[in-house]
């Protein structure tokens, strides 16, 4: 797809579908480039809050990540310089009617593409969310990026997952032949019509993971007309970032990578235990066969062994995104367990004994040691090392699902 093609959809079908009155309501959030996300997989915790954040949000569209990164480093009190780059005009007139909403006055809005970045930069963090896997050239995309990525920078990428889209390139290609020359609209209307029509044997009725042809004609056409759409699986994705001279930090969440999610048999993990972490992600991938899309975090290889936050000491503040901490922790006895639904699979997850006490003591400002000061007042047997292993407990299942990130001095 050419670059004034590609431009063209958008301009007929803005994506994703947005109401900028409905800033008035909610934040859309999301990954990659959630505020604590992006800190915590990409540099470990560590963001310096006090200085300027220069971010490009890299085919913007109509601004979930860009409008989200603006009002929390703002309700953060971070001076934050974003720049939303895209070809749409009408993708970006939604985006600025959405800033105008929040008065964002963090962000400036330009025409253009991520191949042509110029002298823009450099960039402490880059979003390019859905938008390499559209490239006539992926690789090149990626590699301008980088270009432009400042030193101990981080990238926050969205590329579709292979064996999650399955069923789809076929009926992508059915609606081609039947018309790949009509206008937009009557495209949409022809796939609706498909839609209603499909045979149960078809693999795309049959996969219960895609669903935004349900919420938009814009999503509707993103999905299943869009003329260049490929997948990646993630040994596929490890080499496009490779080659582009970068390294996967992270890949989001971090369960949906793990083997033992998916397979409980010791026997069958047992090879798997001392494999690369990669390597064991792609197994993860295989067997659960729902995973539609990668988020991966992104570094130079010089740094990726830092980038993910660890809860290493007593001055680690934990963090909770999208969970309020003291009304979880009133529903919970010691011993409880967490559902949680994860690409389809319903997990319960089991919780230490002191859960509930952690949980409502983690307000983002609070670090470990006092939160295990607190515990001690309450029980003056409590030692450090109990206590971390209690909070190490938590940690692991709540940070595989992306919601207790970290912040490190």
């Amino acid at each position: 797809m050419r670059g004034e093609d590609l431009r063209a959809q958008y301009e007929a079908y803005p994506y994703p579908a947005r109401d900028p009155a409905d800033e008035r309501r909610r934040l859309v959030t999301g990954s990659p480039s959630h505020l604590d996300e992006l800190n915590h997989f990409g540099f470990g915790g560590r963001l310096d809050f006090s200085r300027p954040f220069r971010v490009l949000v890299a085919g913007g569209g109509t601004g979930d990540a860009t409008i989200m990164l603006a009002q929390q480093a703002r309700d953060a009190g971070i001076p934050a310089e974003i720049l939303h780059l895209d070809l749409s005009d009408a993708s970006r007139a939604i985006a600025e009617a959405r800033a105008r909403v929040r008065g964002l006055d963090s962000v400036s809005f330009e025409r253009g593409s991520l191949l042509e970045l110029g002298g823009r930069g450099p960039f402490d963090y880059i979003d390019c969310c859905g938008v390499l896997h559209h490239l006539e050239d992926p690789a090149a995309g990626l590699r301008s990026l980088a270009g432009a990525l400042a030193p101990g920078g981080a990238m926050g990428v969205m590329v579709y997952g292979t064996y999650g889209r399955s069923g789809l390139y076929p009926l992508q290609e059915a609606l081609r032949q039947l018309g790949a020359e009509l206008a937009p609209a009557a495209r949409v209307a022809q796939a609706r019509r498909l839609l209603e029509r499909l045979p149960p044997t078809n693999g795309f009725r049959r996969n219960p993971f895609l669903g935004d042809h349900r919420q938009s004609d814009a999503g509707l056409y993103d999905l299943l007309l869009h003329s260049r759409d490929r997948a990646y699986t993630v040994p596929e994705l490890a080499a496009l970032v490779e080659e582009c001279g970068l390294a996967v930090a992270a890949l989001v969440e971090p369960m949906r990578y793990a083997p033992e999610t998916w397979i409980k048999d010791p026997a069958l993990l047992a090879p798997l235990r001392e494999r690369p972490w990669l390597e064991r992600a792609a197994f993860a991938e295989r067997v659960a066969g729902s995973l539609t899309k990668h988020v991966a975090y992104l570094t130079r290889p010089g740094d990726a062994a830092g980038a993910v936050a660890r809860p290493d000491g007593p001055d680690t503040v934990p963090v909770l995104r999208d969970l309020d901490g003291p009304a979880l922790a009133k529903g919970l006895r010691p011993g409880a367990s967490l559902d949680a639904d994860l690409a389809g699979l319903t997990l319960s997850l089991a919780l230490p004994r002191l859960a509930g006490p952690i949980l409502a003591r983690i307000d983002g400002r609070t670090p470990l040691g006092a939160i295990h000061e607190q515990l001690r007042a309450l029980d003056g047997a409590l030692g450090w090392d109990a206590f971390k292993a209690q909070f190490d407990a938590l940690y692991a299942p709540l940070n595989g699902l992306a919601k207790l990130l970290l912040r490190n001095p």
